[in-house]
């Protein structure tokens, strides 16, 4: 008992001193904080002294430059009213100046018409003197030429007033025959120049679009690879021929010409159809009556195509536009017409072309005139599908779709079936008869044309004394050629005049043609 109370006690004791320690702990923790917040309080104080006077020195260092910048631009603003002021003063200055000269120069001016005034005065008062002077030189002149008609109508016993009838009687015949020889001279000259204002014209259609437009008529000859396909095309008793027959509605003729079967029809687009199957089917080998009509199918539709091409081409290669399809068609399908063997879309064409350069040179309507050039022949399109001629057919074609009066009218009189009512009319029949009948047109023109050329060149070359003989100009020229010392001047004048006489009597040709004979002689040598 005793040991258990000795560490009670010992424990209460042990406990008394922990206490007594942290109350001590304590205290002296409460004094340290203390003394700390404290020495922080002053450290603040102090700080706040500081940043109060650093505060204060930078606003009176503030307060010290604004003054100074305050005074500089002061300084410089009174320096830039200074300058104003001076500038201001140089222009007040010049501007007195100015005004000075002005009054000085309206001064000097006022004082020249002062004295200009004077000089007119003077001048004024000497002309009066003049013309005083004059009416009495005047009336003595008067004076005299009565005394000398009065004398005159004494001798010559005519008054005056006979003799001023009798020579305006003389002077007005007179007048009237030069009037009468001017004036026919003038006709003379502008009937000439007319007339080769018209041919240079022509000229110049027909040159800019000469080609060569010589087509094939009825007959297409398709090449064969072989001659024994010959039998496949006949096929096993005709039927394959018979099939393509009447399939494309052409005749076809398989004879012993090697290589080749002749297409036989009028209608160019359905021998055109044959020639297309025909290849297809040569070239692929399967002919049987099946294949035969999908080839012929294929190939309409393809020639279908190839019209519709065809006239657009033709319609943008003249220029012109708002055609309609329908029309485009029609014209496409004359790529496959032709009239005494020339193409007719290449013929439609061409005489847009030249109704255009023509009218583009005397001032008409160049659009119009090629409209009415290229649908002129647009009949012959349908000319084998209905019932009358191809200007009739082209002009109910041009009604229906409502073209220009001028257009339908250039249709219906392009062969002087009607009258022609506006100039694009005589264009278009004046191009349908040039490209029709030009050299190259057509085969049995230019066969014409080859045969003329060659007979001028050797009725020249027939003479004697001739060196060489040209045919130019389409043969509306010749040009000869003479040995210089084998024939003279007079001589070569004799020469031209029987060229052309023989011409007359041996050629057959349009117009006239011109012939010129050249007598040159060089004498050339060297400087060395």
């Amino acid at each position: 008992m005793d040991i258990f109370f000795n560490i009670k006690v010992n424990f209460i004791t042990l406990l008394g001193g922990m206490f007594v320690a942290l109350m001590a702990g304590y205290l002296i923790g409460y004094f340290l904080r203390k003394m700390f917040t404290q020495y922080q309080i002053k450290e603040a104080e102090e700080l706040k002294k500081k940043i109060i006077r650093e505060a204060e020195d930078e606003a009176r260092n503030r307060m010290k430059t604004a003054d100074i910048e305050g005074k500089e631009k002061q300084i410089a603003a009174k320096a830039q009213l200074d300058k104003e002021i001076k500038v201001k003063r140089d222009e007040v200055r010049e501007q007195e100046l100015k005004v000075q000269r002005m009054e000085d120069n309206f001064r000097r001016e006022v004082e020249s018409v002062r004295e200009r005034e004077k000089t007119i005065e003077n001048k004024s008062k000497e002309l009066a003197r003049h013309e005083g002077e004059l009416k009495e030189g005047q009336q003595k002149y008067n004076g005299l030429i009565k005394e000398e008609i009065e004398k005159l109508e004494i001798i010559s016993s005519f008054t005056a007033d006979q003799a001023k009838d009798e020579i305006k009687k003389k002077v007005l015949d007179e007048a009237r025959m030069d009037a009468a020889r001017e004036v026919k001279k003038i006709e003379e000259k502008a009937k000439s120049q007319a007339e080769d204002e018209a041919r240079r014209l022509v000229t110049m259609a027909v040159q800019r679009v000469c080609s060569d437009h010589v087509a094939e008529s009825t007959v297409s000859v398709v090449e064969l690879p072989s001659d024994e396909i010959k039998g496949r095309i006949i096929g096993r008793e005709g039927r394959n021929i018979r099939a393509l027959e009447q399939c494309t509605g052409i005749d076809l003729i398989i004879d012993d010409t090697p290589g080749a079967v002749v297409l036989s029809g009028f209608d160019a687009i359905r021998r055109e159809v044959a020639r297309r199957s025909l290849e297809k089917l040569t070239h692929d080998g399967r002919i049987h009556p099946g294949r035969i009509e999908d080839v012929v199918t294929k190939c309409k539709k393809e020639v279908a195509q190839q019209i519709k091409e065809a006239g657009e081409q033709a319609v943008l290669a003249v220029g012109i536009d708002n055609v309609p399809p329908d029309m485009v068609r029609l014209l496409g399908r004359l790529k496959y017409r032709t009239s005494y063997t020339q193409n007719v879309l290449e013929h439609v064409q061409e005489v847009a072309w030249i109704c255009g350069h023509i009218a583009g040179e005397i001032g008409l309507d160049v659009q119009m005139a090629k409209r009415a050039g290229l649908l002129h022949d647009i009949g012959k399109a349908i000319d084998h599908q209905t019932d009358g001629t191809h200007t009739q057919l082209g002009v109910e074609v041009a009604n229906r779709y409502n073209e220009h009066k001028y257009v339908v009218n250039a249709i219906a009189a392009h062969h002087e079936d009607v009258e022609c009512e506006s100039l694009y009319a005589v264009l278009v029949t004046a191009g349908d008869t040039i490209s029709a009948s030009r050299p190259g047109a057509r085969r049995e023109m230019l066969e014409t044309y080859v045969k003329r050329m060659s007979k001028l060149e050797e009725i020249g070359d027939s003479y004697k004394g001739v060196e060489k003989t040209y045919a130019i100009q389409a043969g509306r020229e010749i040009r000869i050629i003479v040995v210089p010392d084998g024939i003279t001047d007079e001589e070569s004048n004799l020469l031209a005049r029987d060229v052309a006489k023989r011409i007359e009597k041996e050629v057959t040709y349009p117009g006239e043609i011109k012939i010129t004979v050249v007598r040159e002689k060089r004498f050339t040598e060297f400087a060395r």
